[in-house]
């Protein structure tokens, strides 16, 4: 089986507890070729556990890019250098038909994100971003759910999700990261966070028409508010309610969870990492559907391989997280403008540059 060599740009926690468990499941496809990062320590630590020479460490991504092997670059750095180094990488990299993997969100504000989502077309490139609730069991079993209409034509929908943020960033986790904690990019930790669960309400009902939010304000670096609550109206019609709860964290058990309510019963997630959706129907009967929490790491990488490789599109191209980021900016500009926000401008997400990226006429190393 062909193997696609893989420059990875950031060998930090992202990379360690996300990235490199999906690349050691699919280690018939991918091959780590390369690190990058501008800490020496962390690029020789992972080059002993790799088995690389230390030829093959970097402390500048522009080096690591003069490479002649490298088939993917994977970029795991701080949301504010998400664009630059992607469009970067880009630009250099059109002639070699290098694979790119940009994590979310695609980029740290609104004008670079307009910007990021026509790299792929410009520079006709195959581009991903890693939005891994898109990619996860649960979100395409329940996104199936509602299509097939199995509990019924959707009314509405409530979700909250409670992330606590103080609690987290005192111990070994992302939200310990000083980057996460004072942000260079506009909302924080509800963009950091709270667009997964965009790109997950997106996955499964589809393009948004309008939104009204309102906001708890909160006196710290890591978010403006402490608490946003949302009212959605999506083009299908299905409407509902989404909260976010950065300070603090739901007692509670079960959680609350997201619960969507059909004409015929309602289906329940409690969290992703649940490993099991519960559907209820109107007649008391009940369904227990199982799934594997946290694949879409995997799902991601295998999906961009089968992209390479002419198998399938890519899932997640730059313009479809760019709705995910527009609906987080959209939410703060409603609660700033106290107004109603219209959010997507179609309902199509088939992006037009979809096509077999490599070929016979493509050498691959």
């Amino acid at each position: 089986m062909l193997k696609l060599s893989v420059g990875v740009i950031g060998v930090g926690m992202a990379f360690e507890r996300l990235h490199y468990p999906a690349f050691q499941k699919l280690a018939d496809k991918y091959e780590i070729a390369a690190l990058c990062d501008v800490d020496k320590e962390k690029c020789v630590k992972w080059s002993n556990i790799l088995g690389l020479s230390q030829d093959n460490i970097y402390t500048n991504w522009q080096d690591l890019l003069k490479r002649p092997d490298l088939n993917v670059i994977d970029i795991m750095v701080p949301i504010e250098l998400n664009y630059e180094i992607t469009r970067e990488i880009a630009r250099q990299s059109a002639r070699k038909k290098i694979g790119i993997i940009c994590e979310k969100p695609l980029a740290p504000n609104l004008e670079q994100a307009k910007a990021a989502r026509e790299l792929a077309v410009k520079y006709e490139l195959p581009i991903m971003i890693a939005e891994n609730f898109r990619y996860n069991q649960e979100y395409n079993i329940i996104r199936d759910l509602v299509r097939t209409r199995h509990v019924g034509n959707i009314h509405f929908f409530i979700q909250i999700h409670a992330n606590d943020f103080p609690s987290k960033m005192k111990k070994d986790t992302f939200q310990a990261k000083e980057w996460r904690q004072h942000p260079e990019y506009p909302g924080g930790a509800i963009t950091d966070t709270a667009v997964h669960d965009m790109a997950g309400l997106r996955h499964i009902f589809g393009p948004i028409e309008k939104l009204h939010a309102f906001g708890r304000p909160l006196q710290a670096d890591y978010s403006p508010y402490s608490a946003v609550t949302v009212n959605f109206q999506f083009i299908n019609g299905v409407i509902g309610q989404y909260t976010f709860y950065v300070s603090g964290q739901e007692i509670q058990r079960p959680l609350i969870g997201l619960r969507i309510f059909g004409s015929e019963g309602m289906i329940y997630l409690e969290e992703p990492g649940a490993g099991i959706i519960n559907v209820f129907f109107n007649d008391g009967r009940q369904e227990q559907i199982p799934y594997q929490p946290d694949m879409g790491f995997y799902n991601e990488l295998l999906n961009f391989y089968n992209a390479l490789t002419g198998k399938e599109p890519i899932s997640v191209p730059p313009e479809m997280e760019y709705g995910d980021l527009k609906t987080i900016h959209d939410i703060l500009a409603s609660i700033k403008e106290e107004q109603i926000i219209d959010v997507d401008e179609t309902n199509l997400y088939q992006p037009s540059y979809q096509q077999e990226y490599w070929s016979d006429s493509h050498e691959l190393h």
